[in-house]
């Protein structure tokens, strides 16, 4: 991957700008600006909440800048499912999901150990009913879980073990099992259970392993917490490399493939797979409805970040987050 390059542009390249609800991006970009440590950002968002006009805010203060790396741009999706489970182990719910261990062993051992020899027993949220379930909850981040009387809790990200994470959905391509243009959550969720034992082994390639906290808090109306810390937005919130993207930062995305998306985003969010200049997950928000359309997106594009104009004119440094 080469070094960034940076491309100033200007609102009139941006497909589909116009005719944008900006008034809706900036009500999401409120909701995170307040977290940006930066005095400039600061004064940015004080206005911002001030209620201006929302596209003469972008940009006014505000200049489109292209970010390249020599990779081609990919968009994917992501979701927060919703999964059978229950607060007590029994022969239906067997998978755990466990907290951040507080003795430091987090990152000590791979997925593969830590679901066969249990090192952190006694210290789970849950069980679930499915282990699929369970390694897909863990690359989403965010779940909410229905108990068996009816109630829910929500989990979020709380850490991981600091191993590499490895895509199990490239494994299975390139073992010949599915194209690239086949496979998807759904192909490999269904190979995986039609498989049982090369299915677990498949999954034990990834030896990231993601801890959660409980965040029942959250409101049922409100979205998942993102890295950020605060609710996402459906539709509007994005997750980008946090090494190249300020999280916080308006995003112009222009996502082709069959459901086209020209629309700004909020940087609020990471993830594991997404590394790049030109990389990002768009959170398509709760449910199995949601989990369908974010698996099937695996689309080309690119994205624009909105860099304040003082960033943009001074040819930052690549290794300068913004």
């Amino acid at each position: 991957m080469a070094e960034p390059t940076y491309t100033i542009l200007s609102y009139d390249d941006l497909d589909g700008w116009a005719e944008d609800d900006h008034a809706a991006a900036l009500d999401v970009f409120t909701q995170t600006c307040g977290d940006i440590s930066r005095t400039d950002w600061a004064r940015l968002c004080a206005f911002a909440k001030d209620g201006p006009a929302a596209r003469d805010f972008f940009e006014t203060f505000f200049k489109p800048v292209l970010i390249e790396d020599g990779t081609p741009m990919l968009f994917t999706g992501y979701y927060e499912p919703e999964l059978r489970g229950s607060l007590t182990p029994s022969d239906v719910y067997r998978y755990p999901l466990y907290r951040l261990p507080e003795d430091g062993r987090a990152g000590v051992f791979s997925r593969r150990e830590i679901e066969e020899d249990r090192p952190f027993a006694g210290s789970e949220i849950a069980w679930l009913a499915d282990p699929v379930d369970k390694f897909f909850l863990q690359i989403q981040g965010s779940g909410r879980i229905r108990l068996p009387d009816g109630t829910r809790i929500r989990v979020g990200y709380a850490g991981k073990n600091g191993r590499d994470y490895t895509s199990v959905g490239q494994a299975l391509v390139e073992r010949g099992v599915f194209t690239l243009e086949e496979v998807s959550a759904t192909t490999i969720r269904d190979w995986v259970r039609a498989n049982p034992e090369e299915g677990q082994a498949l999954l034990w390639l990834n030896e990231s392993y993601v801890y959660f906290r409980e965040v029942s808090q959250v409101p049922a109306d409100r979205g998942p917490l993102g890295a950020m810390n605060r609710s996402i937005t459906a539709m509007r919130t994005i997750a980008v490399d946090p090494e190249i993207t300020l999280l916080g930062a308006p995003v112009w995305i222009e996502k082709d493939g069959r459901d086209p998306l020209r629309r700004l985003m909020v940087a609020q969010d990471t993830g594991s797979a997404i590394t790049g200049a030109q990389r990002a997950d768009v959170f398509y928000g709760t449910g199995r409805a949601a989990g369908e359309a974010a698996g099937d997106i695996k689309d080309g594009g690119r994205m624009i970040v909105l860099m304040p104009i003082d960033y943009a004119l001074s040819k930052t440094e690549p290794e300068v987050v913004f």
